[in-house]
C-alpha cells in the first residue's frame, strides 16, 4: 500500500475513535500530576496557575463554540461513523484556518497537560497530538478534495491547516446559532470543569490538604445540571431544533 493510502486509512480509523484520545490523555496526565505532587520537590500548583491552565482549556472551548455556531447542518460536528460534509466551509473562522475544531481541541487538552507542571509531559503531549491529528486531517482533506474538487483546492492554497493566518477574517454567511452550540458543545463544557475538579481534589487528597477549589466544584455542579437540562431538551423537546443547523 502506498504511503498516501496508508496515511488516509490510518486517519479514517483514528477519526472514528478520536473521542477516546481525551480519556487516554486524562489518565496519563492525572498520573503525572499526582506523581509530581508526591515528588521530593513538587512543582507549585497555586490557584493562579490552576486558573491559568483552566483558561487555556476554556480558550479551546471558545474556539469550538465560535466554529460550531457559524456552521450549517452536517458540517463541523461530532460525527463518529465517518467523514460528513454537505458544504465546504470557507468563511468565518474557516477563512483563517482549515481545522479550527482540532485547534480548539488542542487547547482544551493542553490545559490539563499544562496542569501537571511537567515540561517533558507537555512536550510529549504536543508531539502525540501532532502525530495523531496529522493523519486525521490528512484523511479529512482527501475526502474534501474528492468531493469539492477545485473549490477545495483554491481554499486550501490560501488557508493554513492548523496555525491561523494573520489576515482579515471573511464574515460568515450565517448568523450565530446558540441552539446548535448548546446541542453540540455541552459535552465539552462539563468535561472541562469536571476534569479540573478531579485534578484539584485528587491532588489535595494526595497531599493531605483540604483547601479545595470550591469555585471549580460549584462550576462543575452547575455544568452538570446544565448538561442534564440540555440533554433533556435535545431528547424530548424541539426547543433546540433549528432549520439548516
Amino acid at each position: 500500500m502506498a504511503l498516501q493510502e496508508e496515511m488516509e486509512q490510518q486517519g479514517n480509523w483514528l477519526f472514528r475513535y478520536r473521542s477516546y484520545l481525551p480519556i487516554i490523555i486524562l489518565f496519563i496526565a492525572l498520573g503525572v500530576f499526582l506523581y509530581e505532587k508526591k515528588s521530593a520537590s513538587p512543582c507549585p500548583t497555586t490557584l493562579y496557575f490552576q486558573m491559568a491552565c483552566l483558561l487555556i482549556s476554556l480558550l479551546g472551548l471558545v474556539i469550538r463554540i465560535y466554529t460550531v455556531g457559524y456552521t450549517p447542518k452536517n458540517t463541523s460536528g461530532r460525527n463518529v461513523e465517518g467523514q460528513v460534509a454537505e458544504f465546504l466551509n470557507t468563511s468565518g473562522i474557516y477563512s483563517v484556518v482549515r481545522h479550527p475544531l482540532y485547534l480548539g481541541n488542542f487547547f482544551m487538552w493542553l490545559g490539563p497537560a499544562a496542569l501537571t507542571a511537567n515540561s517533558w509531559f507537555i512536550i510529549a503531549f504536543c508531539f502525540f497530538y501532532w502525530v495523531y491529528y496529522e493523519r486525521i486531517m490528512f484523511a479529512e482533506e482527501q475526502f474534501l478534495r474528492r468531493k469539492f474538487g477545485a473549490a477545495y483546492e483554491d481554499w486550501a492554497k490560501k488557508t493554513p491547516a492548523f496555525f491561523p493566518a494573520c489576515k482579515k477574517i471573511i464574515s460568515s454567511q450565517l448568523t450565530f446559532s446558540w441552539k446548535k452550540v448548546l446541542k453540540k458543545e455541552k459535552n465539552g463544557l462539563v468535561a472541562v470543569f469536571l476534569i479540573f475538579t478531579l485534578f484539584d481534589i485528587s491532588g489535595k487528597w494526595m497531599t493531605n490538604q483540604t483547601d479545595y477549589n470550591y469555585i471549580l466544584i460549584i462550576a462543575s455542579g452547575i455544568s452538570v445540571l446544565l448538561y442534564l437540562l440540555l440533554k433533556y431538551l435535545k431528547s424530548y423537546t424541539t426547543l433546540l431544533e433549528e432549520d439548516g443547523r
